[in-house]
């Protein structure tokens, strides 16, 4: 698809934003735990929390759409399922459920589509296998389809040294139906699913950088009711648009505002944007407003805190490159095992419209304004950041994405929403 973007001043005020797919996977997934039923406003109805619903739904979860609102049923028993759990694109969906039904008494497979089954799954299986988990798929159960027979581990402790958010909640999910855990952080990510659990009244406490919990030896948690931010990483993509466009001004309506979730618009801050952030509510998250004005661009090194911005770096990409001078991102391997080898992605891309950059093992550098072309074919790899990110560009350079497609496993009115800029698309 041909994009094309109006490279004018604007002043956009967006509540539109895809609803956070992180919280959205884990309210669906851990209403399982609960005796009643639970509701859910504002659900992200993307492909990958789609496939959420489905799997619920096949381990027994009775789920109802009530004017916008999910009342979801838990089972009084998991239910065994008679066909594989399909994932489709979700990395998330995929490494919560291991968790989950690692210690679940029955049989399971899981699967993805090709993207996500190529994907590395043994930093929660092998994990799990160690502590008695019965995983088994190919490459050591690194690669899906995946078999798990469900058993109980044992206590366990665990040093989160990939500094991961998805294998933290898996193994927090195992040690709920076994006996306990304690995880230990030297740097704390994502806590979406401790501020869910605590909300549910779970048996989980957070010690400074240790995070305690202890086994529910069958009990059932307490349901919830809970509107669903709207998500800072969906949100993030207009927020470098508004960055690099001369003299405008974006509002963010409704964000979620989890300071793990907003590091990317910090970065944005060093570069030179001008970042207000209002609170407007408080309960199991914090929500509120964000507004973006534009500024000069100058180069930045991301090198701290980047479990709080993995998401966001192929959206940061596109700023570099309207930054003055070299920008650097170190500490990010963990690109290489996202929906693609973001690293790879992202240069791969960047240099074909001739912009000067250097690939490291953990991270890469682009000079700002080093374009040499005007035009290219953007590859996205399958990957919806990909595809986001570099439409971006259409403000200043004639850009044909490949695949838009795989947009709409997050954000299924990105290109809608884009049209609020002016954009403009052809086949």
């Amino acid at each position: 698809m041909k994009i094309k973007l109006d490279n004018k001043a604007f002043n956009v005020s967006l509540e539109n934003i895809a609803a956070d797919k992180s919280i959205s996977h884990r309210c669906a997934i851990f209403s399982l735990l609960c005796k009643e039923s639970s509701y859910v406003k504002n659900y992200l109805f993307a492909q990958d929390c789609m496939h959420t619903l489905e799997i619920i739904k096949q381990l027994g979860a009775v789920v109802e759409n009530e004017n916008g609102v999910l009342k979801i049923t838990p089972p009084k028993q998991i239910k065994i399922p008679d066909s594989i759990l399909e994932c489709g694109n979700s990395g998330t969906l995929m490494r919560l459920m291991i968790g989950f039904l690692s210690c679940i008494d029955g049989v399971f497979v899981l699967s993805g589509d090709k993207y996500l089954n190529a994907r590395p799954m043994k930093r929660v299986s092998a994990l799990l296998n160690k502590l008695g988990a019965n995983i088994y798929g190919r490459d050591d159960a690194n690669l899906a389809p995946l078999f798990i027979k469900g058993s109980k581990l044992d206590y366990f402790e665990y040093d989160n040294v990939l500094k991961s958010a998805q294998v933290k909640s898996a193994l927090i999910l195992a040690a709920l139906f076994s006996k306990g855990c304690i995880i230990n952080e030297d740097e704390k990510t994502r806590d979406h699913s401790e501020n869910l659990l605590k909300l549910m009244q779970a048996p989980i406490k957070i010690d400074g950088n240790k995070i305690i919990v202890e086994a529910l030896n069958d009990k059932k948690l307490k349901a919830f009711n809970v509107t669903v931010p709207n998500d800072p990483s969906s949100a993030f993509f207009y927020a470098v648009l508004c960055a690099i466009s001369k003299d405008s001004t974006l509002v963010l309506k409704n964000m979620l505002l989890n300071k793990t979730r907003i590091e990317a618009y910090k970065v944005l801050e060093k570069m030179g944007a001008n970042i207000k952030y209002e609170l407007c509510e408080e309960g199991a998250e914090q929500i509120g407003t964000i507004t973006i004005k534009s500024a000069p661009l100058k180069a930045v090194c991301v090198d701290e805190n980047i479990s709080w911005l993995i998401d966001e770096i192929p959206a940061l990409s596109i700023a570099f490159a309207y930054a003055k001078g070299t920008s650097i991102v170190k500490n990010a391997k963990e690109l290489r095992v996202k929906e693609s080898d973001r690293i790879k992605a992202i240069l791969y891309n960047l240099n074909s419209l001739g912009f000067e950059t250097n690939e490291f093992e953990d991270g890469f550098s682009v000079i700002g304004f080093s374009s040499t072309k005007k035009e290219s074919l953007i590859n996205t790899f399958g990957d919806h950041r990909i595809a986001m990110s570099f439409s971006l560009l259409a403000r200043d350079f004639d850009i044909k994405i490949d695949d838009v497609e795989c947009v709409k496993s997050s954000f299924v009115n990105f290109y809608d929403i884009l049209k609020e800029f002016g954009a403009k698309y052809a086949d």
